[in-house]
């Protein structure tokens, strides 16, 4: 495995560990699976695991405590907190009120049975709270010595700017991939000017650009990908015609869709890690393999312009 210290100090493996997908979202799960594979990502020399506590509503931080019971020592936890939802699930709002910055910690840290979180982010920024408010709540979490780090999700360069201002923000999470490159504009180069990570979700499309998801109807039903619209017509021709494109890269290097779509997102910056989600132990394995991919300045070039930022059709 590979390894990048953010600024912060906080030292990451290249590729990290999405673990949504092991509670929702994405058809049916299995706890035994994925802790499996959890499992694998440690032999692997993954250290970085991303949950939130609206996943699962707090399943997914419990089963990251089950899989990592009987270890406590190199292992880098980050969290999110704001995305409210119902004791039936639904989804009702955002909050980022700082009583409630402090609650979510508290509860999110009993479920992952620690006695701190490595790097915690604000899901949504709450529109009815300053984000210097909600930032600086964080900031007390750190004092207590319940955080490390602290990190943002799917900010505008503006507020971005402003909470960094309070406290050193130390990663920014946003969906960044060879279909998704929206956030190069202004996002990227402002996290490269303050030295803050960009943790990249959703690195291969989710999952559109491993080329295993032909149509809405191949996917389990209760798959929230299933109503996404790169999935729809009339744009699905199009958008599968990008990944017919990468699949015949992949097949020209010896690789894998998901590699060559993986290895481009690592090439971008040191400071841009992804963290692909998966179930299976062997998509795991297939993914770390991106670290060995090597593209020429050439490669790279064609890449970007056979992908440019807009793309993804919606």
């Amino acid at each position: 495995m590979q390894f990048t210290t953010i600024n912060t100090g906080l030292n990451v493996s290249r590729i990290g560990l999405g673990c949504m997908g092991m509670s929702e979202f994405y058809g049916s799960t299995d706890d035994k699976q994925s802790i499996a594979t959890l499992h694998t990502a440690l032999e692997l020399g993954i250290n970085h695991f991303d949950t939130a506590d609206v996943y699962g509503s707090g399943h997914n931080e419990s089963l990251l405590a089950s899989a990592f019971a009987s270890r406590t020592d190199g292992i880098i936890i980050a969290s999110k907190f704001g995305v409210m939802r119902d004791k039936n699930g639904g989804f009702t709002g955002l909050n980022g009120r700082p009583e409630y910055v402090r609650q979510a910690c508290e509860d999110s840290l009993k479920r992952l049975n620690r006695g701190c979180i490595d790097l915690y982010y604000a899901h949504r920024l709450d529109p009815e709270v300053p984000v210097e408010e909600t930032v600086g709540a964080m900031v007390d979490l750190i004092s207590a010595g319940m955080v490390r780090y602290l990190g943002l999700c799917e900010v505008t360069p503006s507020e971005l700017q402003r909470a960094h201002a309070v406290h050193p923000v130390t990663a920014l999470q946003s969906e960044y991939s060879l279909w998704h490159r929206e956030i190069e504009q202004e996002i990227v180069p402002i996290c490269r000017k303050l030295g803050i990570a960009l943790i990249a979700y959703s690195p291969l499309g989710r999952g559109f650009l491993t080329g295993r998801i032909r149509t809405p109807e191949s996917l389990e039903p209760g798959d929230s990908r299933r109503t996404d619209p790169r999935l729809q017509e009339p744009v699905l021709g199009k958008n599968l015609a990008s990944v017919k494109t990468i699949a015949s890269i992949a097949r020209e290097k010896g690789l894998t869709s998901a590699q060559v779509a993986l290895a481009w997102v690592l090439h971008q910056n040191d400071m841009v890690i992804p963290i692909p989600g998966t179930r299976h132990p062997d998509r795991l394995v297939e993914n770390t393999r991106a670290l060995d991919v090597q593209f020429t300045q050439n490669e790279l070039s064609e890449l970007q312009q056979l992908f440019p930022d807009n793309a993804m059709h919606i």
